[in-house]
């Protein structure tokens, strides 16, 4: 597909400075541009690059003026970083407009579906399931009984949503992402084994939310696990049955939080995060990377550690953790030497 100068300034509110009808078909870096691609400058170190680029077209700042010639051709726009941003937003659009219903594939009994419905092959939808509008489930989709899913939701390859979920509006389900599976819930017999709780609850998914590839969200023993309005996981993020996660919270890759913890809105949670069962988080806390979290978190704290603790007070402990075989090696020798003043003075 091919844009040129003029199609894109107009997408963009932009000016057009060159050949209007110069075409690109291909985004690229400023530093790796060729004929046919769009690149942006935004950075102004890399602003050398704007004169040995070989891309077709570049979106620049208002306020930018060359000072010598160039050859390709300039959208000025109020920001360029923003409109750059803004147009890879159109061309994944675009990109994704898919429609209609590959064979081959399921559709059970009972299922509906709104406009813009597109539906990949050897994908399986279950009994009952409500779809709304502009609605995307690309090839080897699961999708299970009773499962209610939104407006303007996607489901890439592979993704697996189990029975009785719900996904709200403007969500995004990354592939290889499992939603509504068993809880991690057995009990004890006399003998040494487990027998299986059943897992009865379901999954609520509310609007906004971007969830990775090969993420697994639990469903609730009773009740529901809800991921809140706004969240965004990584991918191989493990959440397990009943956790509550708040409005606008992020949590980087291969986090695992464990049952019934219930965590606040607006948090940052780092990658390789462990969060342990029955936990209440706070509101705005950020926990870093490689933290194990093992007590309650009042609002706005932020986390190190395993166990963590205040990030300030282990990044002062952190200089001593260096230095330990040194500190010890002192006390050592300091030790030695009250012994021999003791000595001394008993001699």
């Amino acid at each position: 597909m091919k844009f040129t100068a003029e199609q894109i300034a107009g997408i963009l509110e932009g000016e057009v400075v060159g050949n209007p009808n110069a075409e690109v078909f291909q985004l690229s870096k400023i530093e790796e541009g060729k004929d046919g691609s769009l690149t942006f400058l935004s950075n102004p170190k890399y602003n050398n690059y704007i004169y040995t680029t070989e891309a077709s077209i570049t979106i620049v700042n208002k306020t930018f003026v060359p000072e010598s010639e160039i050859k390709t051709t300039l959208i000025k726009v109020e920001d360029a970083y923003l409109s750059f941003s803004k147009l890879l937003e159109f061309y994944d659009q675009v990109k994704g407009q898919k429609n209609g219903i590959e064979q081959p594939s399921v559709i059970s009994e009972n299922v509906t579906y709104g406009e813009n419905f597109y539906l990949g092959s050897f994908s399986y939808i279950g009994t009952n399931v409500q779809i709304g509008d502009n609605v995307k489930i690309y090839p080897n989709c699961f999708i299970g009984d009773n499962v209610k899913i939104g407006h303007n939701v996607t489901f890439f390859s592979g993704a697996k949503i189990y029975s009785e979920s719900i996904i709200g509006n403007n969500c995004t389900i990354h592939s290889g992402t499992i939603i509504g599976s068993d809880g991690f819930g057995f009990a004890p017999n006399s003998d040494g084994t487990f027998k299986k709780i059943p897992q009865i609850g379901n999954v609520i998914i509310e609007d906004n939310v971007d969830i990775g590839s090969c993420t697994t969200i639990d469903r609730a023993t009773m009740g529901s696990t809800i991921i809140r309005k706004g969240v965004k996981l990584d991918n191989q993020i493990q959440i397990a049955h009943n956790v509550e996660i708040g409005e606008n919270t992020v949590i980087a890759a291969q986090t695992g939080i464990a049952g019934s913890t219930k965590i606040g809105k607006n948090g940052m949670i780092g990658g390789q995060v462990g969060v342990a069962g029955h936990l209440t988080i706070g509101d705005h806390v950020r926990i870093q990377a490689q933290s194990g979290v093992g007590r309650n978190i009042k609002d706005n704290e932020i986390l190190q550690g395993s166990p963590t603790f205040g990030y300030n007070d282990f990044s002062k402990s952190y200089v001593h953790f260096k230095n330990l075989p040194k500190i010890i090696t002192e006390i050592e020798e300091l030790k030695k030497q009250i012994l021999n003043t003791k000595n001394g003075n008993n001699g």
